[in-house]
């Protein structure tokens, strides 16, 4: 049984998308804790499972390296199979990044390596494209440039706006996550082979 922590910022459904899969019989992975970089409403699906959680608020550091110590001490506690993050709107540290790499996954709404960065649906609108898409990535110390491990093209319809199409790209991307944790899970991915040589 594959062990996830999963960190989050915001409300979490790519966690709750996680945590509905995990309850199905058969599934090879369990959320053991939740974590977040702040109040968090996403907390709420992971009490409502009866998950542990635990807060490192960024805004109580004086330098992302110390809040990242903070974070890999948390992580630490846990020692999970793998870390996802889901929402998480903060770059983790190279230190934590080089200790639990390749088994810290993120989910990107674009196709990458188009538009990385932290407003991927507003860009692919800006740049005027008739697709766009949905990728797992194994993080690196980069911006979304790490091993793709899964994606699949989204249309850009003409009506499209920010919230309609990531509101068309999420589902997609729950998707997506669900497959790859369980293909983790389950030794049809492997995350060693996926990650580039050090």
């Amino acid at each position: 049984m594959l062990s996830v922590v999963v960190l989050i910022s915001g409300t979490g459904s790519n966690l709750r998308a996680l945590l509905d899969a995990a309850a199905e019989p058969g599934f090879p992975a369990r959320v053991i804790a939740v974590g977040a970089d702040r109040e968090a409403d996403g907390f709420a699906h992971a009490e409502a499972y009866g998950i542990p959680t635990f807060l490192v608020p960024w805004r109580e550091f004086d330098s992302r390296e110390q809040w990242g110590a903070q974070l890999d001490a948390q992580l630490s506690v846990w020692n999970p199979d793998l870390v996802v993050l889901s929402g998480l709107m903060r770059l983790l540290p190279v230190s934590l990044v080089d200790r639990w790499s390749p088994r810290i996954i993120n989910t990107h709404p674009a196709y990458l390596p188009e538009f990385p960065g932290a407003h991927g649906v507003r860009d692919a609108l800006a740049a005027g494209v008739d697709r766009t898409g949905a990728s797992v990535i194994v993080v690196d110390n980069g911006v979304d440039t790490g091993p793709i491990l899964a994606q699949e093209r989204i249309p850009v319809l003409p009506e499209d706006d920010e919230h309609t199409l990531h509101d068309r790209i999420k589902p997609v991307e729950r998707r997506l996550l669900i497959d790859v944790v369980q293909r983790i899970a389950t030794g049809d991915l492997d995350l060693a082979a996926a990650a580039p040589a050090t």
